[in-house]
């Protein structure tokens, strides 16, 4: 990507509907980080009731009176719904039971104790534990309990972020002195990243007055937390000259008198990392990164101690006043800030350090400067241990904080890596800045889409960079599509009739000329537009090199190059003895590579070829050594890819005689050897799991692909049907076609029943007497819906069935590719929906409107 995107207008006024992640990263051959590098957002995804926590619930005896409490433990959540199973049931799973959060009598433990309340456990327990009070105080003394905020009271049931709310208040220690602290009121809560005021900053300039951090930043707090831990209440330095000591004293004493609502607590912030000791002692030499002007990596000293936990780090300044230095920038630090390395780092990982302003001399050397400063290097163990596993690699892009405006998130590509560091290269900035310099621990920096899933303004280039052409060194591609019209008849026959031969004088292993002949049948596969696109042909060269530039080109014209990646891939049927070659597929940003057999001898290409067309579907003559100038050998031109589909497609079982037009040489590409073998999927993976890396992925499995769940002929889907849009399939002659078909049920209809149903097969219906339905991801109250069958016991098929129902039917393909059943799908949270489906937000939450929809009619008819 060329420089000169730093400097294009990218400012807030871009409209957000220009940029596209997944265009974006295709069509200039990029990948995202993976969505798991970022440990901060998975840990904003997690609810705070999790599986493995413990409560009391009450439990119901033969009368109204006879009530009591025992212990459960979260067996999995859903929503609002929990699937609880008493203490002392073990791994007996036939007593788990449903509860709902918001109206069972849920506690934290030692909430009866605390109250008087009885607590006895339910007859199957009394049945199989003689001693049951003995497991009740091995329970209560070893239980980890469900945080009482989240069970009790107006926050019962919200998401641990829904409690960080706007006009809540928090405390927030000093970056300079860990000992002070003040009040900041949260004024928006951006998935987790919060947007600070401090309190007392009304009508001060607005540099100052606000911040932006992360909900899991070591120096947030909540309120009451600095008169717990003995710190001053005190403003932040940079603002303590703007009002008078009196005006801060009444700010003070209006804080003092305010009652904390008791939303935010110690727990919400429970999953940030624990601060160690240091072993750092005052004057100590170290290279630091500036967190206020990350661009540099230059000599620091640690210039005070505050205690075991926290001490000052200063940049080193050689200047003198009259030099025009201004104040030195200094920042708090603990044993694990990013930032801080060790001396030498620089020089061990090849990075320029940057001597400090005012240092005379044209190489920074730390022996001489240690030397004149009379100072010592930071031992390397008051360093944490530096771990070089991750998953960031270079030129992948994700989203980051402008260091310079916090408020603003901009497209970013990572431009190197060194140990725990990456340097980041912003897009759609107003002004270059140079590149920034942060840990892959960083909290401000954000996986792709990340913007875009909360609704949050995303910084991007106003126009994509220019494509560079692909230049190979061996195989040039010609410039027309067809031959020139003065090119005599009888030499396009001689032409025709001798390429098939060529190449063999110039050597064992030099391929012919391959041809691309866009006119023959592209199949189910390619695209037959990218097809008339490609290069007329490619060679000669070397064998291996000329395959495997046309397998790659052919990956990039198909529909979902991932799929053909799939076709091509190494199996035991191959026979060509030829040579393993990693080929790769980019996919809606994921990447993909397998190994492919390529021959390397001349006389085995068009053999080679012909086979590999049949394999991917297509007229055996698409590409190879010969060329087709008007009328194909094999008739294909009868074909067209719905006719292909009805009788090669899905529906192989019941193939009806040949295709039209006495085209015979496919069927070699359609058959298969056996059924392919059904794979169990977790479902409970991010989407960056599934997506294999162009470093880590193994060779010969390109995943995402995503293996076929076999349906009866009235359940099988389109090809591609949610994935691509289905003109896409189609030529001019088909449209007709199309629109010709009766028109299919409307989806939301869900009274009206299937015309053919299995004995197995769940059928939905409206209940008009049901209770009152919970409102939906989009605030709406769900239609109500009757089952057949508990969801549980759903199949994918079943699921695909009633997908199908809806209004979210081209979304049907992505539960059959991930094997989405009846237990997954009641599993389904807005979050999950759009990570591991890798949907925006608008169709997410259409699907969770139908998903809550199952979970309320499952929870009222079969969870009792």
């Amino acid at each position: 990507m060329s420089r000169e995107l730093l400097e294009s207008d990218g400012g807030s006024g871009q409209d957000e509907g220009d940029f596209n992640w997944d265009d974006f990263l295709e069509e200039n051959g990029l990948s995202a980080v993976p969505h798991h590098a970022f440990k901060h957002v998975d840990l904003s995804l997690q609810t705070g009731l999790t599986p493995g926590m413990k409560l009391e619930v009450r439990v119901r005896g033969g009368s109204e009176s006879d009530e009591y409490y025992w212990l459960a433990t979260i067996i999995t959540t859903c929503g609002q719904l929990l699937l609880l199973r008493y203490e002392g049931y073990h791994d007996d799973r036939r007593a788990d039971f449903w509860c709902d959060i918001m109206t069972a009598d849920l506690h934290s433990v030692g909430w009866s104790r605390q109250l008087g309340r009885p607590m006895k456990p339910p007859e199957g327990v009394r049945e199989k534990l003689e001693n049951w009070e003995a497991l009740l105080e091995t329970a209560l003394s070893e239980a980890c309990s469900a945080p009482a905020n989240l069970l009790e009271g107006p926050h019962r049931g919200k998401n641990p972020l829904d409690l960080l709310a706007p006009g809540s208040s928090v405390e927030l220690q000093d970056s300079q002195d860990p000992g002070a602290a003040w009040v900041a009121e949260i004024e928006e809560n951006v998935g987790g990243r919060l947007c600070l005021r401090y309190t007392g900053t009304e009508g001060l300039p607005e540099m100052h007055a606000r911040r932006w951090l992360f909900y899991l930043h070591p120096l947030l707090h909540p309120p009451g937390w600095a008169q717990e831990h003995g710190c001053t209440l005190v403003p932040p330095a940079v603002l303590r000259g703007l009002r008078s000591e009196a005006e801060w004293d009444e700010i003070r004493q209006k804080i003092s008198t305010q009652e904390a609502d008791g939303a935010i607590t110690e727990d919400l912030f429970k999953d940030r990392p624990a601060i160690s000791a240091h072993s750092f002692t005052e004057g100590m030499k170290l290279e630091a990164v500036d967190p206020s002007s990350p661009f540099c990596i230059s000599p620091a000293t640690v210039t005070k101690v505050f205690n075991d936990k926290f001490f000052l780090v200063e940049m080193d300044e050689l200047r003198g006043e009259k030099d025009g230095a201004g104040p030195r920038s200094s920042f708090l630090c603990h044993r694990g800030s990013a930032g801080i390395l060790p001396v030498q780092w620089c020089l061990k990982n090849g990075v320029q350090l940057s001597p400090p302003p005012g240092y005379q001399g044209q190489d920074f050397d730390w022996a001489d400067y240690l030397k004149k400063c009379g100072a010592e290097a930071a031992p390397q163990h008051c360093f944490p241990t530096e771990e070089s596993a991750h998953d960031f690699v270079e030129s992948m892009m994700l989203e980051a904080v402008n260091p310079l405006s916090a408020e603003h998130i901009h497209v970013a590509a990572v431009s190197k890596v060194k140990g725990q560091h990456i340097w980041l290269r912003l897009e759609g900035v107003k002004q270059a800045v140079p590149e920034l310099i942060v840990h892959v621990d960083s909290m401000d920096i954000f996986p792709v889409s990340w913007c875009e899933t909360n609704g949050y303004s995303l910084q991007h280039p106003s126009k994509p960079p220019v494509q560079k052409q692909r230049r190979v060194a061996v195989v040039q591609p010609e410039k027309h599509r067809a031959p020139p019209r003065t090119t005599p008849p009888d030499m396009l026959k001689q032409q025709e009739n001798g390429q098939s031969e060529s190449g063999q004088g110039n050597g064992k292993y030099c391929c012919p000329k391959i041809y691309f002949n866009h006119r023959c049948f592209s199949g189910p596969y390619l695209n037959k537009g990218r097809i008339a696109e490609l290069p007329q042909c490619i060679g000669p060269g070397n064998c291996v090199l000329v395959l495997k530039e046309v397998l790659t080109l052919l990956i990039n014209a198909a529909y979902k190059p991932s799929r053909v990646l799939r076709e091509l891939q190494l199996d035991e049927e191959a026979r060509w003895q030829g040579q393993g070659e990693t080929l790769k597929a980019k996919y809606k940003g994921k990447s993909y590579r397998a190994t492919v057999e390529i021959v390397r001898t001349a006389d085995r290409v068009a053999d080679f070829c012909r086979k590999t067309c049949i394999r991917l579907e297509c007229c055996p003559n698409l590409f190879g050594p010969r060329m087709v100038l008007e009328r194909c050998s094999e008739n294909c031109s009868v074909l067209t890819k719905t006719k292909y589909t009805h009788y090669y497609g899905k529906k192989k079982s019941k193939r009806i005689g040949r295709p039209p037009g006495g085209h015979t040489n496919l069927e070699g590409g359609v058959k298969r050897s056996g059924k392919r073998r059904k794979r169990r999927k977790h479902f409970f993976v991010h989407k960056k799991k599934r997506s294999a890396s162009l470093d880590n992925t193994p060779a010969g499995s390109p995943q995402g692909s995503g293996e076929e769940e076999d349906l009866d002929e009235d359940d099988s889907l389109s090809e591609d049907s949610g994935s691509e849009p289905q003109d896409e399939l189609l030529d001019d002659s088909e449209h007709s076609e199309k629109k010709s078909q009766p028109p299919s049920p409307t989806p939301t209809d869900t009274t009206r029943r299937p015309r053919r149903r299995k004995a197995h097969s769940p059928s939905y219906s409206d209940n008009e007497n049901r209770p009152p339905s919970p409102k939906s991801p989009r605030g709406e109250v769900p239609e109500k819906l009757l089952l057949d069958s508990s969801p549980l016991e759903w199949s994918v098929a079943d699921v695909v069935r009633f997908i199908r129902t809806t209004d979210c039917s081209p979304l049907a393909r992505i539960f059959l590719d991930q094997e989405i059943d009846g237990q997954a799908l009641l599993l389904l949270t807005l979050p999950t929906v759009q990570e591991c489906m890798g949907l925006k937000l608008g169709p997410a939450i259409k699907l969770c409107h139908h998903i809550e929809r199952v979970k309320l009619a499952f929870y009222q008819q079969f969870a009792s």
